[in-house]
């Protein structure tokens, strides 16, 4: 990237990020008085001593020897004031940042459609709701408190330097077009760090959350030496590039005070010739503020690295906030759909490169009739269904529910027609009765609540638990069975009452006992429901009122298990696999 480009990119960065301040400009105006006030107290105790050492030591004037000294605590006490003022202030308008700023990226996180979480590994995700968010609060409170509060006293140093004498001050000044070519040379290179800092930081995040959602599979295959070697990869990489960050940082801070001192050098050698022409405490004056100046220039080229790091880091969650959300453009808003369903030559594909995933598939669905979907793995099953609740958008062809177009109904008006129950269940760290009643937790009874239990056949464990529907499944339910999860689940979608119904599996992976409980709980679920079945065990849907045989893609048989046992075709082969040496070539 050209150097002017990176560098109009960090100032269009900060200066969206400063947009996050304006709702708060009251208390951004009080810090910047506290600055303005903290500078002004640096810059009057530069300028007292003028009149402090020519009246007491040259003048002996008793006014001065009297005032002077009661002149200097207040200085240091409106200074002490201000000081608070300024970093209070600032730290309070960057808490409110950060909080808007993460909200924004949560936000965001809830609108983007399925396909970016297929493509974008969740540790990167995390990242930036939590290590990216609050490296910008380096660069919305402290870094601002530096870079205002410092460049004001500078500047008022400088003005008082100019008064004094502009000679000695010009002479100062020679090396100011050269520190501020290493500050943005060195400026360009904090912020090329800090972005690459942030994606090993990703990286990090990512192998750990693999690693700890993972942990069974990482134990039973011995996977811990594999998994040590990965992250020392990731956990390396991001030390070094810190340690790369921390060198031009270390620096960058001695080679500008190098460059002031010389210069501050020449001002001393060429003020102590010409002290016939300058009094004492003028001569005083003048070199205790030039002294004052190295301090705050320390802490301007020190601070630049977290500025940077912060702009880098909001220029990555802008990128982020950026990224196209799910197309909601549907107006029509449906109370609750009678559950007719239609696809109309339906094409789809994952990517605009990527090979068919569905060939012109045309089906129809009656409301309260169940639907069955077969086939072996990657024959489009999945895909099919996720289209019907716009977890993806259609290449081409149509979806209707109820004769209209799913793209012309309103996503949340088209989700809440529909219930789903999956193999891999999502249960939240949270009680079984706010799991059941997950999305209209204000909305659900107790009543109600233990009556979608009951029919679910969910009571008979909830019972024999020691805080009954009070009590806390776990991590995605990790404290119960794969069948009390399901029981949950169906409990869930019969609290819904939609009156569409997607089955992915629903059933698979079950003991027999648990499968009795899930196919009871399945029946009243399924009841007067539109429902769309993706089974492995062809057993479970024997009774679907039409059952669809899917290859590559493409539909090559329809019709109900009789019909479809009689033609000997594709299903009768499934189903003779299936059942040649049942249950070991369950998987179909």
């Amino acid at each position: 990237m050209p150097a002017a480009t990176a560098d109009l990119n960090g100032v269009l960065v900060y200066r969206r990020l400063m947009r996050y301040v304006v709702p708060y400009w009251r208390a951004f105006a009080l810090a910047t008085l506290g600055m303005i006030l903290e500078a002004g107290a640096q810059t009057t105790f530069a300028a007292l001593i003028k009149p402090f050492v020519d009246g007491s030591f040259v003048e002996r004037d008793a006014g001065v020897i009297r005032f002077a000294p009661i002149g200097l605590v207040l200085i240091f006490i409106i200074g002490g004031i201000a000081s608070y003022l300024s970093t209070y202030w600032m730290n309070w308008v960057a808490r409110r940042v950060i909080k808007t700023l993460r909200a924004e990226v949560f936000e965001k996180l809830l609108r983007l459609p399925v396909a970016y979480f297929d493509s974008t590994p969740s540790g990167n995700l995390l990242s930036r709701l939590v290590y990216d968010v609050e490296q910008v609060a380096q660069a919305s409170s402290q870094a601002i408190t530096v870079a205002v509060r410092d460049s004001l006293t500078i500047v008022g140093l400088l003005t008082w330097m100019f008064y004094i004498d502009w000679m000695l001050a010009c002479i100062l000044l020679v090396g100011s077009p050269l520190i501020a070519h290493l500050t943005r040379k060195i400026s360009r290179r904090f912020r090329s760090y800090s972005t690459r800092i942030q994606t090993s930081m990703a990286d990090v995040t990512h192998i750990g959350e693999e690693t700890i959602e993972g942990q069974r599979v990482v134990k039973i295959f011995s996977g811990q030496e594999y998994e040590r070697s990965r992250f020392e990869e990731a956990n390396e990489r991001n030390r070094h590039l810190h340690m790369r960050m921390i060198a031009a940082s270390a620096a960058n801070t001695p080679v500008v005070q190098l460059v002031s001192a010389t210069g501050a050098a020449v001002v001393i050698y060429t003020a102590l010739n010409m002290l016939d022409t300058l009094t004492v405490g003028t001569f005083v004056s003048f070199i205790a503020a030039m002294m004052m100046l190295l301090q705050p220039i320390k802490r301007l080229t020190s601070v630049n690295a977290s500025l940077q790091r912060g702009i880098a880091a909001a220029g990555t969650i802008f990128l982020f906030m950026d990224e196209k959300e799910e197309n909601d453009t549907g107006t029509v808003q449906v109370e609750r759909a009678r559950g007719a369903i239609e696809y109309r030559d339906v094409h789809f594909r994952y990517h605009a490169s990527g090979p068919e995933i569905l060939k012109g598939v045309s089906f129809s669905l009656e409301p309260g009739k169940s639907i069955a979907f077969v086939g072996r793995s990657g024959s489009g099953k999945s895909t099919l269904v996720n289209l019907l609740p716009r977890f993806y958008e259609l290449e081409s062809g149509a979806i209707l529910l109820d004769g209209i177009d799913v793209r012309d109904i309103g996503l949340v008006s088209l989700r809440d027609q529909i219930s789903l129950v999956s193999q891999h269940i999502t249960l939240f760290n949270d009680t079984i009765a706010n799991n059941i009643a997950y999305g209209r937790l204000k909305a659900a009874t107790r009543e109600e609540i233990i009556a979608a239990a009951e029919a679910a056949h969910a009571m008979e464990f909830i019972r024999q638990l020691p805080e009954g529907l009070d009590t806390l499944v776990g991590e995605n339910g990790v404290l119960l069975s794969g069948g009390q999860r399901q029981r949950l689940a169906i409990a869930r979608a019969l609290l819904k009452n939609a009156p569409v119904l997607i089955l992915d599996e629903a059933t698979s992976a079950l003991d027999t006992a648990s499968e009795r409980h899930i196919q009871a709980a399945l029946e009243k679920l399924m009841t007067n429901r539109s429902t769309l079945i993706i089974a492995h065990r062809l057993s479970t849907i024997e009774r679907a009122d039409r059952i669809v045989v899917m290859e590559q893609g493409a539909i090559v048989e329809s019709g109900r298990h009789e019909e479809l046992l009689a033609r000997n075709g594709a299903y009768a082969n499934l189903y003779r696999m299936q059942f040649a040496d049942a249950p070991a070539s369950a998987a179909v």
